[in-house]
């Protein structure tokens, strides 16, 4: 029986995020698979990814693993990290795509015009580097994480929800943005917590025991 299955459909750094898993949790038998009935049997779900969101969703499809993450999404525990939060909303302004619709929102880009500081400072796009990360609600896998921890991002588009009491945490680039959802069984998040040190590694390990 897999206790951790990483979904492998072709998008993301897998073996970064498969070896934190095997060092947080040693005991646990992790997997990366794209085979959806492994998926299917696993106890625990990952669904990492970065890139272009529409080769993303491509992939997904193509690899008859949608329905498959879908299912999982809907009835067991499930992380999803950078690609992986966005394609759980309803579209992404990158490429125009549809998302899974599995929680209500969008996806857009970082506005240009927006991408300023006060002092006149221009930002770039994408957001890549540390950042800190707000928590806004109490949840086991910010267990042992303190408010405002710093966290790793490589992006250039953020989620917008209309579902306050599905933010879990937000981060400021310029602009107050979502970067981790929670509802019911999901959590996901924008940053890497696969790159992301001492708070990541403490993330990933809370997700390995977590029970919703």
């Amino acid at each position: 029986m897999t206790d951790i299955a990483v979904v492998d459909y072709g998008m993301g750094n897998l073996r970064s995020v498969h070896k934190a898993l095997e060092h947080v949790a040693p005991n646990v038998n992790t997997v990366v698979t794209s085979d959806p009935e492994v998926v299917r049997q696993a106890q625990r779900v990952v669904v990492p990814g970065q890139g272009a969101m529409p080769n993303c969703m491509r992939e997904l499809e193509s690899r008859g693993l949608r329905d498959t993450v879908m299912e999982a999404a809907a009835s067991k525990p499930f992380l999803g990290i950078c690609i992986g939060l966005q394609m759980l909303f309803e579209e992404s302004e990158e490429g125009h795509i549809k998302g899974l619709n599995i929680l209500p929102g969008k996806v857009r880009h970082f506005p240009a015009p927006a991408m300023v500081m006060p002092d006149g400072q221009k930002l770039k796009v994408p957001h890549m580097g540390w950042n800190q990360v707000h928590q806004t609600m109490t949840h086991p896998l910010w267990d042992g994480i303190a408010d405002d921890a710093r966290f790793y991002f490589v992006h250039s588009y953020y989620v917008e929800t209309e579902n306050a009491t599905a933010i879990a945490a937000q981060s400021e680039y310029p602009f107050q943005f979502t970067c981790a959802v929670a509802k019911d069984n999901i959590f996901a998040v924008q940053f890497h917590p696969e790159k992301s040190h001492v708070a990541g590694l403490k993330l990933l390990s809370n997700f390995a025991q977590w029970t919703p």
